[in-house]
């Protein structure tokens, strides 16, 4: 069966992502999303997320800060010799730059803080995923893994993706999962970054081709007022995508083709329980 995980990233990035995913989400719009716990807009979706149970969220790690000047830095530490913070002070602006000055366990020490702070706020996330793909850098994959199962916290890492720094290790953590008889993922799909005019009929080629399994769609609905000034080259995709998902038009489309949506709270419980035998 054909089923979608309708999933809204950074969450706590801005004002704007916070408003859209609340009101996608309690409209049925949307499913899930996932909290950035360093950024300035935090403690509002964590405060939201705490009084709503019904919110389904996760933890969105993040070693990555790529916006011009509106900029985050880890929670762990301030030392540059973590090899987390650039010459500004704050997280660096892309993986590559990041895996030039990791220190794996620097960089363990920093997811491990972003998930116990969103606990500390009141969270019950269920699952974890990662910011610009970083926390799926070989050298994190075993700690990303080994986190999920500590916290209890669906990784977030599907079976299909081949843009992985590092296939052959990627491709080995999630064979590894498959073996252990844990939920797996079987495709990602992102935010399609078109015209406005154009949105709608390239979410019906998306539905139209999407291949049996569970996908899962990283979104960035925001409502607009502020994207505009902190991320231009942005604004118009995210919010774009934010109305479509409002209209209720994904939402018909995907019923028309038959096709299931879901979060991941059924799936959290999932990884909870061992496999039998």
């Amino acid at each position: 069966m054909r089923t979608a995980i309708l999933h809204v990233d950074d969450l706590g990035s801005t004002h704007g992502a916070n408003q859209a995913f609340v009101e996608l989400a309690r409209g049925g719009r949307v499913t899930c999303g996932s909290v950035m716990a360093p950024c300035p807009w935090f403690r509002q979706i964590a405060e939201l997320a705490a009084a709503d149970p019904s919110l389904d969220l996760g933890v969105h790690l993040t070693l990555t800060s790529e916006w011009r000047h509106y900029r985050w830095a880890p929670l762990s530490t301030t030392s540059r010799a973590s090899g987390l913070i650039d010459a500004d002070g704050y997280m660096w602006r892309d993986v590559a730059s990041l895996r030039r000055h990791l220190v794996p366990e620097a960089a363990e020490a920093e997811l491990r803080a972003q998930i116990e702070h969103c606990l500390a706020a009141g969270m019950r996330p269920t699952h974890i995923d990662a910011h610009m793909g970083a926390a799926m850098l070989a050298e994190l994959l075993p700690a990303h893994v080994s986190l999920a199962r500590e916290y209890e916290l669906l990784p977030v890492l599907p079976r299909s993706i081949t843009w992985p720094p590092d296939l052959d290790a990627y491709r080995a953590t999630v064979a590894a999962l498959d073996a252990a008889g844990s939920p797996v993922i079987d495709h990602c799909r992102g935010t399609l970054p078109m015209p406005r005019n154009e949105l709608a009929l390239g979410w019906q080629h998306l539905i139209d081709d999407l291949a049996d399994g569970i996908t899962h769609f990283a979104l960035h609905a925001t409502i607009p007022g502020e994207i505009e000034a902190i991320a231009p080259d942005h604004a118009e995709w995210r919010t774009a995508e934010y109305a479509l998902f409002a209209s209720g038009h994904v939402a018909k489309q995907l019923a028309a083709a038959g096709i299931a949506v879901s979060g991941y709270r059924n799936l959290a419980t999932a990884w909870r329980t061992p496999p039998p035998g």
